[in-house]
C-alpha cells in the first residue's frame, strides 16, 4: 500500500467513476482498476461496489475512505512541517471560491503571495457557498472565500471584503444615464437573476418587501454570463460593483446604484478552527487580510465596515504569534524533535501566551460578525 494507491482510492471514491478518475489522475483507465484490485487484496475487503452500472462505496469502503484522508492529511502536515523547521516554505494551499471572487477578488492576493512564496503551489476551486464550506469541513481545501453569515462553528471567519450591490444595464439602456434608480423603476425591465445563492434570496426578500412583481427574463448560474447576456439587451440584472470594474472602464455595461435599498455583500476567509496553519497559509491570510480591507478603506462609496480592525488585529496576531515561535526556537537549545513540536503547538492562531501556554482565549473564536 502506498499514497497513490490511497490518492487514486479518494479520487474514485469522490468521483464514482473509474473512467473519470483516470482522467484527474492522468492514468489509463485499466491502470486506475488495478491499483485498486490490488489495495483491496492487501486490505481483504471490497472497498468499491462496481455492480448496476455505477461506482459505490461500500461499507468497508467508507471505513477505509476515513483512515485514508487521514494518512494523506499527516502526511501533508509532516512534510510542511519538516520543510519548516529550515523555513523553506513549501508545499501547497488550496482556496475554495465562487466565480466572480475568483475572477474579481482573488487575482492580486495571489499574485502577491506568490511574488513572496514562489515556491508554494496554489490550487483553487471555483465552487459554489455550500460547496464551499463543504470542502473546508471535509479538509479538501484550506480556505474559503465566501459571502457571510457564516454560522458553522467549526470555522473561524476573517472578512476581508465587503461592496454592494448595483443595477448593470447596456450602456444605451434608458436607465443608464442616470446615477441611481428606485427598486420599482429598476423592474420595469425585464431581470436577469441568479439562480440559487444569498445574492437571489436578498433580492426575492426585497421584492417581497415591496410587493413586486419583477418578469424573469432569464435565471443564471454565472455572474460572467450574467454580464454578457445584459450586454446584448436580454436584460438587466443586480451583481456586486467589484465584478463589473473593468466592464465599466471599457464602456461595455452601466451601473446605476439603487436609490431606496442597499444590497451589501461581505466576503470572509474561512478556514478549520482546529486546522494545523503552515507558515505559507499564515502568510496567505496576512496577505489576503492587508490587500482587500485596503481596497475597501480606499473605496469612497462604500460605508465604514466595523469588521475591519478585526480582520487586521486577526492578521497582525497570526504573524506576532509566528514570530514569537521562531524566537523561542531559537533562543534555546533545543533538538530538531522539540523544535517540531513546539511549532506544531505554535500553529493554531487561537492560542495565546507563551509556545507551551494552551490558554484558549481567541479574537475569532466567538465570530461576533
Amino acid at each position: 500500500m502506498d499514497f497513490d494507491q490511497l490518492e487514486t482510492f479518494l479520487e474514485v471514491a469522490r468521483l464514482s467513476s473509474f473512467s473519470r478518475a483516470a482522467e484527474r489522475r492522468f492514468r489509463t483507465q485499466p491502470a486506475i482498476s488495478s491499483q485498486i484490485r490490488a489495495l483491496e487484496e492487501e486490505v481483504g475487503a471490497k472497498l468499491l461496489d462496481r455492480s448496476g452500472g455505477k461506482v459505490a462505496i461500500t461499507a468497508a469502503g467508507k471505513v477505509f475512505q476515513k483512515y485514508a484522508e487521514d494518512t494523506l492529511e499527516g502526511r501533508r502536515v509532516v512534510l510542511i512541517a519538516l520543510a519548516e523547521m529550515h523555513r523553506i516554505p513549501r508545499g501547497e494551499i488550496v482556496v475554495a471560491a465562487n466565480e466572480g471572487t475568483c475572477l474579481h477578488i482573488l487575482p492580486e492576493v495571489f499574485a502577491e503571495f506568490k511574488r513572496q512564496y514562489p515556491n508554494v503551489g496554489v490550487g483553487i476551486k471555483r465552487l459554489e457557498h455550500n460547496k464551499i464550506l463543504e470542502a473546508i469541513v471535509e479538509n479538501s481545501c484550506d480556505f474559503g472565500v465566501v459571502s457571510m453569515p457564516v454560522n458553522d462553528k467549526r470555522l473561524t471567519v476573517v472578512p476581508i471584503h465587503r461592496d454592494e450591490l448595483v443595477v448593470i444595464t447596456p450602456p444605451d439602456h434608458p436607465l443608464a444615464g442616470r446615477e441611481k434608480a428606485t427598486v420599482a423603476e429598476v423592474v420595469e425591465y425585464p431581470l436577469l437573476l441568479p439562480k440559487v445563492g444569498r445574492t437571489r434570496d436578498a433580492l426575492e426578500e426585497l421584492f417581497h418587501e415591496r410587493r413586486l412583481k419583477p418578469t424573469v427574463s432569464m435565471e443564471l448560474d454565472s455572474s460572467e454570463l450574467m454580464k454578457r447576456f445584459v450586454a446584448v439587451s436580454v436584460g438587466v440584472g443586480f451583481i456586486p460593483r467589484s465584478n463589473v470594474v473593468e466592464d465599466l472602464q471599457a464602456k461595455a455595461l452601466a451601473a446605476v446604484t439603487l436609490a431606496d435599498a442597499s444590497i451589501q455583500r461581505e466576503l470572509a476567509l474561512v478556514f478549520r478552527k482546529d486546522k494545523a496553519l503552515s507558515r505559507a497559509a499564515l502568510a496567505f491570510i496576512d496577505i489576503a487580510v492587508k490587500l482587500k480591507t485596503a481596497v475597501v478603506r480606499a473605496g469612497t462609496s462604500l460605508r465604514c465596515v466595523r469588521s475591519l480592525p478585526f480582520a487586521l488585529r486577526f492578521s497582525q496576531e497570526v504573524i506576532s504569534r509566528h514570530a514569537e515561535l521562531d524566537r523561542f526556537v531559537s533562543g534555546r537549545d533545543l533538538s530538531r524533535a522539540e523544535q517540531h513540536a513546539v511549532k506544531e503547538e505554535g500553529f493554531s492562531p487561537c492560542e495565546t501566551g507563551s509556545p507551551r501556554s494552551k490558554s484558549p482565549a481567541c479574537p475569532a473564536a466567538d465570530n461576533p460578525f
